[in-house]
Parts: structure tokens; sequence; C-alpha cells
């Protein structure tokens, strides 16, 4: 792996364990065993690499949050919610001091309100295609409450967990946070798909 891969891996490895703002560039070219002077040859201060994180970070989410137009069952939204929270949970210092790294790198701020409404998108197009199934029952209110509610639950996730679970590593129960959405959605599902939902949920939770 070279210098400036190692560093973002590094930086990612030790921001998720400590929290961001724990950590400084001396601490991560001391993690590396390198000279501070080889780190800032590859990335001159801390927000490039924050910069350069949140951007592999919003990549790889953007490509989850394509939702395809397709009929979408129990099990894709399954699915769907676990490869959300395994890239959460890669990225999960942005999640755990998520105001304060907004509030700090205001580039960040402006694209992760773009995510924010990506994800209202692609957790509307998973419901709607329950709906379309008749396999949920909502109005048009509860819908849009359900999508918000679901979003900030996500969103939430990570740092509820953690303090949930009294853990001092960066552990997150992925399928228990899955189960937590999608008991959400549960009461707004048609008999035969919550029993298929509760099936699911013993097997993975």
């Amino acid at each position: 792996m070279k210098t400036k891969e190692r560093v973002l891996f590094v930086s990612l490895k030790l921001f998720n364990r400590f929290g961001e703002p724990n950590v400084t560039t001396l601490q991560i070219a001391d993690e590396m065993n390198i000279s501070p002077g080889n780190l800032y040859y590859h990335y001159k201060n801390k927000t490039e690499i924050i910069n350069e994180l949140y951007s592999r970070f919003e990549t790889e989410m953007f490509d989850l949050l394509d939702v395809p137009d397709i009929d979408i069952s129990i099990e894709d939204a399954w699915l769907f919610l676990h490869l959300l929270f395994e890239c959460i949970a890669r990225y999960q210092f942005l999640y755990k001091d998520l105001v304060n790294i907004l509030h700090r790198y205001d580039k960040i701020k402006a694209r992760y309100r773009r995510m924010l409404t990506r994800k209202q998108s692609a957790i509307a197009a998973v419901l709607g295609s329950f709906e379309q199934q008749d396999m949920l029952q909502a109005s048009q209110t509860e819908m849009e409450a359900l999508c918000e509610n679901v979003v900030l639950s996500i969103t939430c996730w990570p740092g509820y967990d953690l303090i949930r679970q009294g853990r001092d590593d960066d552990q997150i129960e992925l399928a228990k946070g899955c189960y937590q959405i999608m008991a959400m959605v549960a009461p707004f599902l048609k008999e035969s798909e919550r029993a298929h939902l509760q099936q699911l949920s013993e097997a993975y939770v």
C-alpha cells in the first residue's frame, strides 16, 4: 500500500476508534511510523484527509442509494439497510460527531445535506415499491413521516448503539440496526409481510 493510501487507512482507523477531534496529524504520522513531513507531503493538513475520506464515503453511499426501479422484497430492503449500515460503520467517525464535523468542515456540510435528501429519496423508493405491490398501506402524511423517521434512525444509530452497549471499541450491531428500522415499517405492512419480517428478524437478530 502506497504512503498516500496508508495515511487514509490509518486516519480512518484512528478517527473511528478515538473520534476525529481527538486525533492529530502528528498522531497519525506516529501510528504510521513516518515523519510528519512525509505525511504533509501527501496531505497538507487534517482537513485534506477529512475531505478525501468524505469523498470516498459519499461515492460508496450514493452508489447504494441509487435504488433501481424494480419490485423490492422484504429481503431486498433488509439487505439494502445492512449495506447502508456497513458503509456507515466503515466511516462511523462522521456519524459519531456529526454536528461538530459539519460545523468545522464547511465543504462537507452542503454535501451532507444533499446526502440526506438522497437517503430520503431512496427510502421513499423502497416504501413506494412496497405500496405498489400492496405490501404496505399508509397515508401520504404517514409515508412522509415514516421516511423521515427511517432516515433519522439510520443517521443516529451508530452513536446510539455504541452508547447503548457501553463499549469503548468501534463495533456496531448492524443487524440490530436493520431490525430497528424495519420494526418502524412493520405496523404499516400487511399481515403476511409482517409475519415474513418476523421470520427474518429471528434469523438475523
